[in-house]
């Protein structure tokens, strides 16, 4: 009988699989990355505990196009400054990807708010542009233009924040205890320009980051980097504390229901 490709892989299998992939070569991706000083407010808001808000209320935004040989993706992240145990890092609130391969993995393994999404990043000249889209609305655009080269910073390890979990079967909660994660990258960058521009969010009921607004603008930057990222269970978390922000993760029908905040254009 010929070998049946669902059917269960032998022993040896499973680990020149494993380390096939732990000997993956540096993959490289261009993209815009934006910094500003938000709500303060609106960030403690968005944060579960154990989570909580660092000594300024920073939010980022990392557009990037990735060099994935004949499989070319388009990587978004949407994150605000968090700190844990006395680690600073950032957590994520949507993370953007335009390929299903890359979504499943980042959110089975390591619990990221991966959503499929229209993620770009174009230049033209001196000219840049980059946006995040989903739904038809591109609810993050950061434009700009090339002002000069920065000094390429030193490799650095850097925390991002995720919440493991499965939704119950019967809806009331989660199978098991949703865990914390800290996802630690070694990134290293091998080029690096200041970008002159502006950031600009736009208001989508399911991609609200318009509620995180930018009050003061700190740095656009261009740059050629790439990282490794492993991650670690912390600890154990309140399923109860946790329950009233797990919609951030799904485009959650109720909120059809949510409005923009009052004053928002």
């Amino acid at each position: 009988m010929a070998r049946v490709r669902y059917g269960a892989r032998t022993e040896a299998e499973i680990a020149a699989a494993r380390t096939a992939g732990a000997r993956l070569p540096d993959i490289w991706s261009t993209g815009v990355v934006a910094v500003w000083e938000t709500d303060p407010d609106a960030v403690a808001a968005v944060l579960p505990p154990p989570l909580k808000p660092t000594g300024r209320p920073l939010a980022r935004v990392a557009i990037s196009k990735v060099d994935l040989p004949g499989y070319p993706l388009g990587a978004g992240s949407f994150a605000v400054a968090a700190a844990h145990d006395g680690v600073d890092g950032w957590y994520p609130l949507v993370m953007p990807m335009t390929h299903e391969r890359a979504l499943i993995g980042g959110r089975e393994v390591f619990g990221e708010p991966k959503k499929l999404g229209e993620v770009a990043v174009e230049r033209e000249g001196r000219d840049i542009r980059a946006r995040l889209a989903r739904h038809g609305i591109a609810f993050v655009e950061v434009r700009g233009t090339v002002a000069g080269e920065l000094p390429p910073p030193e490799p650095a390890q850097k925390t991002d924040f995720y919440f493991k979990f499965l939704p119950a079967v019967d809806g009331s909660g989660f199978d098991g205890d949703p865990v914390l994660v800290h996802c630690l990258r070694n990134e290293k960058v091998r080029r690096l320009q200041r970008i002159t521009g502006e950031v600009v969010l736009r208001e989508s009921r399911y991609d609200p980051v318009a509620d995180l607004p930018v009050r003061r603008l700190l740095e656009i930057t261009l740059g050629e980097k790439t990282s490794d990222q492993r991650g670690k269970v912390v600890e154990r978390v309140d399923a109860r504390a946790l329950l009233p922000y797990v919609h951030q993760r799904y485009d959650d029908p109720a909120q059809v229901l949510d409005g923009p905040p009052e004053g928002s254009a």
